[in-house]
């Protein structure tokens, strides 16, 4: 089987892709918890692979630099998911 990197027009806008990717890594979550893994050990790992895509992507100083907002955005509810209780 062969794969190939699809050319730029052939992308998803920004935010589709955001939206893709997301189910993906809730699909691989999922797949981890059922194999006995940990959340919080899936999430330290996701955290550690994302950072250091940025940082090969944009370097050291700008992954700091938006490192340095994550703070705020955590204490401003940027990432609380309101889940329903049933």
């Amino acid at each position: 089987m062969t794969f190939r990197t699809p050319s730029r027009d052939e992308l998803l806008p920004d935010r589709e892709q955001k939206m893709a990717a997301l189910s993906y890594l809730n699909e691989a979550m999922t797949a981890a918890r059922i194999d006995g893994i940990d959340g919080d050990c899936m999430a330290q790992v996701c955290l550690f692979a994302a950072f250091a895509e940025l940082v090969s992507t944009y370097g050291e100083a700008a992954t700091a630099q938006y490192a340095d907002k994550l703070s705020e955005r955590i204490r401003n509810g940027e990432f609380t998911i309101d889940l329903a209780r049933q």
